[in-house]
């Protein structure tokens, strides 16, 4: 029986669009580099982000980092001391 709500020249329009489309170039708008790294991304992400013990070693390296950095701050503060104290020797 036939639906006389539907013409025949809409579903044979649609028949025809759906028989038209190119399954091949589906996917060839995807570099696959690019989804590789993202996926590799996307995975690590999510271990980083699920495992506490991976968490807690990555925040005590940038903890020891950032005392390094300090630390070197630090060392040049007191060569430009220094340096400030050897111009002012200088002068007198």
């Amino acid at each position: 029986m036939e639906n006389p709500y539907i013409s025949k020249d809409i579903t044979s329009n649609i028949a025809e669009s759906v028989s038209n489309i190119n399954t091949d170039n589906v996917l060839s708008g995807i570099n696959t580099n690019d989804f590789i790294k993202g996926a590799l991304i996307g995975a690590v992400a999510t271990y980083l982000l699920t495992n506490e013990s991976a968490q807690k070693a990555i925040f005590k390296t940038v903890a020891k980092g950032a005392e390094v950095f300090q630390s070197g701050i630090e060392e040049m503060k007191e060569r430009m001391e220094d340096a400030k104290a050897e111009l002012e020797a200088k002068k007198a």
